[in-house]
């Protein structure tokens, strides 16, 4: 059974975003300021070690019922036993996603303008949330488009009815206008993996995102 998700506050965590930092740690932080969605993010590691990342991710999450999401790994999400996969435009085709995967994990599809929706058209029957950006230019994905800004947020939220969350360069402020632009949630990195108090930054920023609402 396709795990229940809320896409609120989404943390996007990985080695890279935490340099010098324990991984679990920081995301059970994270979780306990208030993180409602994690998705684990490496595309330089090892296959092993992102096996073994995301098992010990999975096992801290499970409590807190806080599912997990492995970006464009489908082997490394199905070897870990979490509960979805982020897909990319350069990524595997949703619909190829979904029947390997079943109907058991989530999926999740970046969308970065109407252009690439138009282009992912016949896969969105198998995905279920999009993310959608970036928002604003940001360091902590190379290969990121260019910034649509809530204008080009709006946009893609016209053109379908399936959950999104905003992603790329947000922090503390970025909540009201993309809540009022239909945003369900908001994903970070920085916002949380760089602070000095990864709860205190997770429990700003949801409070931030409710009082949109």
């Amino acid at each position: 059974m396709r795990p229940d998700f809320d896409l609120s506050l989404y943390l996007v965590a990985g080695r890279p975003a935490l340099p010098g930092k324990d991984l679990v740690a920081s995301v059970r932080a994270a979780v306990e300021g208030g993180v409602t969605l994690v998705q684990i993010r490496d595309p330089k590691a090892e296959t092993q070690q992102l096996i073994e990342d995301t098992r010990a991710l999975k096992g801290m999450l499970k409590p807190y019922r806080v599912p997990l999401i492995v970006n464009d790994r489908i082997d490394v999400a199905i070897a870990a036993g979490a509960d979805g996969v982020h897909l990319g435009q350069d990524d595997a085709r949703a619909i190829e996603a979904r029947r390997e995967l079943g109907d058991d994990f989530l999926i999740g599809l970046s969308v970065g303008n109407p252009e690439e929706f138009a282009h992912s058209r016949e896969d969105l029957a198998f995905v279920d949330y999009l993310g959608v950006g970036p928002i604003k230019a940001t360091g902590t994905k190379s290969d990121a488009g260019a910034a649509i800004g809530v204008e080009g947020f709006a946009k893609v939220r016209a053109l379908t009815a399936l959950p999104i969350v905003a992603i790329g360069g947000l922090s503390s402020g970025d909540a009201a206008p993309l809540v009022r632009a239909g945003a369900q949630g908001l994903a970070v990195v920085s916002a949380i993996c760089g602070a000095a108090d990864p709860k205190a930054a997770a429990y700003g920023l949801l409070k931030e995102i409710n009082s949109a609402r």
